[in-house]
């Protein structure tokens, strides 16, 4: 990823604590959940992976490959759970899709006009390109920030009431806010690599 080391350093790190959250929802709850999670695991450990700064280390040429080729597999996956089902596979789908985009656009020889992408390629990728997919995350992180303000208790219900056992017993894999915040939190850090383009 191109730009500073810091900004690097914070979102390795950041994306791959997401994507252990992720892997650790993977085993809990409907089949439909841990997919899910599955393949959000798959994108916040891809998205640590091209975070690491080239300070720390620089991969291989064919590293980039690699990336565009496991992303291309996830979009495919994702275009069949999102024709079956859709709903958030959908989100899946163009995040797999911005994925093998930034994997193209971050390979060597990518910053030179129609090395790897069409013309009109510029520093790092699509200009147009680039911006729609910023529209987008930039609209997912609103509104998935909107989603997380909690709503008003009904008059009457106390505060701290819920499932039996209290909510100090629901497993961290099953939170749905967690796992809420987990999606919002990869939003950010996609919107971000994708500024750095």
């Amino acid at each position: 990823m191109h730009g500073p080391a810091l900004s690097g350093w914070l979102l390795m790190v950041l994306c791959g604590f997401t994507g252990a959250y992720c892997l650790l929802r993977t085993r809990e709850g409907p089949e439909r959940e841990r997919r899910a999670a599955r393949a959000e695991a798959v994108m916040g450990f891809g998205m640590a992976a091209m975070a690491v700064p080239a300070a720390l280390l620089r991969p291989p040429e064919w590293t980039w490959a690699v990336y565009a080729l496991v992303f291309a597999g996830a979009s495919l996956r994702a275009l069949v759970q999102a024709s079956r089902g859709g709903g958030h596979h959908w989100h899946h789908l163009i995040g797999s899709l911005a994925m093998v985009y930034m994997a193209v656009a971050m390979a060597p020889g990518a910053a030179h006009p129609g090395a790897h992408l069409s013309h009109g390629a510029g520093a790092g990728g699509v200009p147009a390109l680039t911006g729609v997919l910023l529209a987008y995350y930039a609209l997912y992180v609103l509104r998935s920030a909107g989603r997380l303000i909690p709503a008003p208790a009904p008059v009457g219900v106390a505060a701290g009431g819920g499932a039996p056992g209290g909510p100090g017993r629901t497993p961290w894999g099953a939170r749905p806010e967690l796992a809420l915040a987990c999606r919002l939190t990869m939003g950010m850090a996609m919107f971000a690599m994708l500024l750095t383009l």
